[in-house]
């Protein structure tokens, strides 16, 4: 029976995450490969003992296998006594996401965008464009271009927050000086002034870690794409990238509680 890329690819990650217990030890190609065909036996009620891998499994896994390796998940060599191909071990980056305690789990551009979807479901789609771009763009080592990418998202829902409140006559005049300012950073300083002083009309679920979610978030993914996008010689490292990647989610639902909010 054949499987999609992604069931082979849950699979391999369940075992290289010890998610999964298999005979063998799963550091050689040909042993992931049989534990793969093994664990799919044993989910679908057949013998697992004897089982091989069908042909058209063997060839996804292949390229599975290769995609986990330029996706930083796994890397070849166990140690100096086998230090290559067919041997690979998992990553530092594979043991933060077996050990990760963040609400936000995702391994792969799919996973990441229902995480988003999940928790922002109006989440605009130009928006989410960017921000699979940005996780593609991480998973094939291309963390600079990541970090930029997930900027432009980050400033696209800020205004998008911005058209909301330009459109409801009852809160325009109150924010009308950030409208008129040209550059992202002018605004939302300005922004960030006259909310700090209407505080009070805000329900206690949109204050609720307003500092943290909203203003930190945007200040630290907006530094870090700073450095990035300018030649500054500062190399973003890939942990603070994949970190970046999971605050983007409480930053955007807290401007989605503030669209809400100055809709009405």
């Amino acid at each position: 029976m054949a499987h999609s890329y992604e069931e082979i690819r849950s699979v391999a990650l369940d075992i290289i995450l010890g998610r999964e217990q298999v005979r063998d030890k799963s550091t050689v190609y040909q042993n992931l490969r049989h534990a793969i065909a093994q664990i799919f036996a044993r989910r679908e009620g057949r013998q697992s003992d004897l089982v091989r891998i069908d042909n058209q499994d063997s060839e996804i896994f292949l390229e599975v296998f290769w995609d986990l390796f330029r996706q930083g998940i796994i890397t070849l060599g166990l140690n100096d006594l086998n230090p290559q191909f067919p041997h690979f071990r998992a990553t530092k980056l594979a043991s933060q996401i077996a050990d990760t305690n963040s609400a936000y789990f995702f391994h792969d551009v799919s996973s990441y965008e229902r995480v988003i979807r999940s928790e922002i479901p109006a989440i605009n789609d130009v928006t989410l464009l960017y921000l699979k771009e940005a996780m593609q763009a991480f998973f094939s080592g291309c963390i600079l271009s990541s970090t930029v990418i997930l900027g432009v998202a980050t400033e696209h829902t800020f205004q998008l927050l911005l058209e909301t409140i330009e459109n409801n006559l009852m809160h325009q005049k109150t924010y009308a000086s950030v409208f008129k300012e040209r550059n992202i950073l002018p605004k939302i300083n300005k922004f960030r002034k006259i909310l700090e002083q209407n505080i009070k009309v805000l329900p206690n679920e949109i204050k609720e870690d307003l500092d943290t979610n909203f203003l930190g978030i945007q200040s630290v993914i907006r530094t870090f794409r700073n450095q990035s996008g300018h030649p500054t010689g500062k190399i973003v490292g890939r942990e603070q990238t994949f970190v970046l990647l999971q605050l983007f989610i409480p930053y955007s639902k807290k401007l989605y509680q503030l669209m809400e909010f100055f809709v009405n």
